[in-house]
């Protein structure tokens, strides 16, 4: 997604559009920011929300809905679509991730809650586009997506370690009080 993400923004102001590319990048980071957290207040204080079973909001749900509705008002300049777009995303993806049993209901919920924030934002800032050359943007996401592919960072796992080792000095986080002291990340993915 963040090569996209840039490639995006890339385009939009190399089309003149230099409103839309940077509200495109702040509001986009900020659903990001806004999942990463989540997932480490969710992660590190997961006794406490335990009866809601959520322990980490769907990131691929947030980025999927956000991106996929501000993709759909620059395609089509018409700002009734991002959101149906964007619902339509986060349907899509949030069933993917429960039959893959990544995320629970609530934290799908979480993610499209997030997404659909984002793209309401996109709505209300960018303002109307200018007409974009449709051809470049179709090109940069399909190229995009071909080369990075199945690539991706070990965000998860540096997101649990962080949170787990947040969870340990906040006495009401800990899961009990034999919970062992967090050790050094390794950054492999593999902890």
């Amino acid at each position: 997604m963040l090569p996209l993400i840039l490639a995006v923004a890339i385009i939009l102001a190399a089309q003149g559009w230099r409103r839309g590319a940077l509200v495109w990048l702040v509001v986009v980071g900020a659903t990001f920011l806004a999942t990463l957290v989540l997932k480490l207040v969710f992660l590190s204080c997961s006794p406490v929300f335990g009866p809601w079973h959520i322990n980490s909001p769907s990131g691929h749900v947030a980025a999927a809905t956000v991106v996929t509705g501000g993709l759909a008002v620059l395609l089509t300049r018409r700002r009734v679509t991002i959101l149906p777009a964007a619902v339509a995303a986060a349907v899509a993806i949030g069933i993917s991730r429960l039959v893959l049993h990544m995320h629970s209901f609530a934290e799908v919920g979480v993610g499209a809650a997030i997404g659909l924030c984002g793209a309401a934002a996109l709505i209300r800032f960018a303002g109307p586009p200018p007409r974009l050359q449709p051809m470049p943007l179709f090109a940069v996401v399909a190229v995009v997506a071909l080369i990075f592919h199945g690539m991706h960072l070990p965000a998860e796992a540096a997101i649990r370690h962080t949170a787990y080792q947040a969870g340990w000095f906040i006495p009401a986080c800990r899961a009990n009080a034999d919970m062992p002291r967090p050790v050094e990340w390794s950054g492999r993915g593999d902890d």
